[in-house]
């Protein structure tokens, strides 16, 4: 079965390190014959969960509209999600985790349309080459997905990444591309 994948960005900076890591593992699952998506969260404004439990109230998903809804129907669509953001101290970047902390209207009592996502993958680069720097984002991204009960598909860290193109003079396009071309086709 062809997937349905969705990579959500992170970044602010276009065409920087994670933005080509994204890239790559797109190439690679187009490659295969997946459907994927690239959705930028940090070109677009979405705000922060407001808590305020009025989920679904209003037809979609959150009750507050900003460019969540232009994701919502990706999210719907989508088996496989790809979360891809620069590393901001020790977690993921505050564009990316506004539009995770979104994803909150999916497991409230009020869920109308629950995701069918499956499976997930974390992609994460920084600077630092600090050994536990990118333990706050990948134990982060581990909760989310125990949580949500979405199989892990896996974790691409990559440090010492600072100047936009780095990442290049890394193996981690590979690994991103090859994470991407093994993404099966089975549920």
């Amino acid at each position: 079965m062809v997937k349905n994948i969705l990579v959500l960005t992170g970044s602010p900076r276009k065409n920087g390190n994670s933005e080509m890591m994204a890239d790559a593992f797109i190439k690679g699952a187009r490659a295969k014959g997946h459907i994927v998506t690239k959705f930028e969260t940090a070109m677009k404004n979405i705000n922060g969960c407001k808590a305020c439990n009025t989920c679904w109230s209003k037809g979609t998903a959150c009750s507050f509209q900003d460019d969540f809804s232009e994701l919502e129907p990706l999210l719907e669509s989508s088996d496989v999600i790809v979360f891809v953001t620069p590393l901001y101290w020790s977690g993921m970047s505050s564009q990316i985790k506004a539009a995770i902390d979104r994803l909150y209207a999916y497991v409230s009592p009020n869920c109308k349309r629950p995701l069918k996502i499956k499976e997930s993958v974390l992609m994460i680069c920084g600077e630092d080459n600090e050994d536990g720097m990118f333990n706050g984002a990948i134990e982060t991204y581990k909760g989310i997905i125990d949580y949500l009960k979405w199989n892990n598909l896996g974790i691409i860290a990559v440090p010492g990444v600072a100047d936009k193109g780095d990442i290049a003079n890394t193996d981690a396009l590979e690994k991103a591309e090859n994470l991407g071309m093994s993404i099966s086709f089975t549920c």
